[in-house]
């Protein structure tokens, strides 16, 4: 499922910018949803989901530690 989404978690030093972390959320709200493109009617919820799972995961990702090489 999903595996066109790359890890975000990074080594020591590296962040996954706000942009990658969005686009991760996008991807996946489309392949839970089955919409590839929102119309106008599906806009509003598709938009909110996708700004909502964007922050779980930033917060998520800051409160992991670093990756070890």
């Amino acid at each position: 499922m999903c595996r066109s989404i790359k890890r975000l978690r990074q080594p020591a030093g590296a962040r996954a910018s706000g942009e990658e972390i969005e686009q991760a959320a996008r991807q996946f709200v489309r392949k839970i949803s089955g919409i590839q493109h929102p119309s106008s009617r599906t806009d509003a919820a598709f938009q909110q989901a996708v700004d909502e799972i964007s922050e779980v995961a930033k917060q998520l990702l800051d409160d992991l530690p670093p990756l070890r090489r």
